[in-house]
């Protein structure tokens, strides 16, 4: 019984973790750049290369995987075992949770080559949710600190 428990919180410890992963896209926004001016630059596709962009590194993942892991250390044993149990779990479950977080909001990304217009070469990566072919012809938005290419 105690392994089906288990088995719900780390559930329900990834759906909650997924909902927290920020999308790199080039057509997600954040609230902050609504109504923002962009720069817009024209360009051409030089090349796409596949990347991996990496999983958010938060304590969200650490502090629900140290109290799951400090819940199922501490049902070992009694007594001091039961403590030390709580504390080995409450680790091992930290960077479980920590390693957990980064897996499952790891996304698969491109890195776009450009050469503007004015002859000058960019690359960005975002994530792969846009098909970029060599020779397309793009657009380049930059404002606020981000840059995004789109068709």
């Amino acid at each position: 019984m105690n392994k089906i428990k288990l088995a719900g919180v780390f559930l329900v410890m990834a759906t909650t973790l997924g909902g927290c992963a920020s999308s790199q896209s080039s057509g997600a926004y954040t609230r902050s750049q609504a109504r923002q001016t962009q720069e817009v630059k024209m360009g051409v596709v030089e090349s796409v290369r596949q990347v991996q962009l990496e999983g958010t590194k938060t304590p969200v993942g650490t502090v629900a995987g140290a109290a799951v892991g400090g819940i199922a250390g501490s049902t070992i044993g009694g007594g001091k075992g039961s403590v030390v149990g709580a504390i080995v779990g409450a680790v091992a479950g930290g960077l479980a949770g920590s390693a957990i977080e980064e897996g499952i909001t790891k996304k698969p990304g491109l890195e776009i080559t450009v050469r503007l217009d004015n002859g000058r070469m960019i690359a960005v990566s975002q994530e792969a949710d846009e098909t970029f072919r060599p020779g397309d012809r793009i657009r380049v938005l930059t404002g606020g600190g981000v840059t995004r290419v789109t068709h």
